[in-house]
């Protein structure tokens, strides 16, 4: 079976998904308010271009799955649109900057009987596959405790005439930069108990978020953590690291995106050696999570034709919204 897809949103992003698109189904339609660039993304793919996503929809009746690649606040009333027009939906993260959004899109999901992906590509990296068998199979032990740092730069280039930066389409920080972490984190350890974080914003006075934030975490199984972030490391992204220190072993997940093993001293357990991995995604000016939508459109086509195969679901993508709205809650 061939999978026909449509992309609502055809920024960087989308560029990203097209690619994969290609190799693993078929681009049947593009759609953005800004008519040049769905133009100009369905000119490189050879297939239509539409301006509104309720057109696309009405017009396009073939298409199986539909990736939302538009900013934040809107990820919750285009996936439930698509749900209701019985399209699968794969939704770049986060799913939602709510959890009232979010349930709203599983329960359209549910109604309609289709399927809701949320995009989690740094799940994919070969340090972060490592450590996850690791704490599958004990080797680690008990967790103590844990340490997460996002150094990144996001200088105010990055912010003009965008949606980024403001509360009603980015939503913050941890949202748009640094939501990955928050997915790992529940991957990795379960789920969170309580948190108290501080935020501010030291370095962009045009923007209506922070810049910087410090977040003491206490997870169920009573492991104590921290999670420090900032857009402001000089010039450059500088680190996207997560350690773990348990009664067996200690492990670095490093490098500025996860994508390096830092460190591992694990009892009775020798070095181990990883594959390499995809580079990071690129933007010009800026650079993002590394770049493994090949692996998830991989996994999204082959969960249609295996039931029982699961990717990074939306009830997942979920656990990391409500992690987030926790953590500006408690400021």
């Amino acid at each position: 079976m061939e999978v026909k897809f449509a992309i609502i949103g055809c920024g960087r992003i989308a560029k990203r998904h097209a690619e994969q698109i290609a190799t693993y189904g078929k681009l049947v339609a593009v759609c953005d308010i800004v008519e040049e660039k769905a133009n100009s993304l369905a000119q490189e793919y050879n297939c239509k271009s539409y301006q509104s996503l309720n057109t696309l929809l009405q017009e396009e009746k073939q298409i199986d799955v539909v990736a939302i690649c538009t900013p934040n606040g809107l990820h919750a009333s285009q996936s439930i649109l698509c749900l209701n027009a019985k399209k699968h939906v794969l939704c770049e993260k986060p799913l939602a900057i709510n959890i009232i959004d979010g349930k709203n899109m599983l329960l359209a999901a549910e109604r309609n009987e289709r399927k809701l992906f949320v995009v989690k590509q740094n799940r994919y990296n070969p340090p972060v596959v490592a450590v996850k068998k690791l704490l599958e199979e004990n080797k680690i032990g008990k967790i103590y405790s844990f340490q997460i740092n996002c150094f990144w730069n996001r200088p105010a280039e990055y912010y003009n005439h965008s949606w980024k930066g403001t509360k009603e389409m980015d939503g913050g920080v941890l949202y748009t930069q640094f939501s990955h972490f928050i997915d790992i984190l529940y991957w990795f350890l379960g789920d969170v108990k309580s948190v108290k974080a501080n935020i501010a914003n030291y370095n962009h006075p045009k923007i209506e978020i922070e810049d910087t934030g410090v977040v003491l975490i206490e997870m169920l199984s009573g492991a104590l953590g921290t999670l420090n972030y900032t857009v402001n490391s000089f010039a450059h992204n500088m680190e996207g690291s997560f350690t773990i220190f348990g009664e067996n072993g200690t492990v670095k997940i490093g490098g500025q995106y996860l994508n390096e093993l830092e460190y591992q001293n694990i009892k009775e357990l020798d070095k181990i050696v990883l594959e390499a991995g995809n580079t990071a995604n690129n933007y010009g000016f800026f650079q993002g999570s590394m770049s493994n939508h090949n692996k998830v459109y991989e996994n999204l086509v082959k969960s249609f034709s295996e039931e029982s195969f699961v990717i990074a679901s939306a009830e997942e993508g979920l656990k990391s919204v409500e992690i987030i709205e926790s953590i500006y809650k408690s400021i």
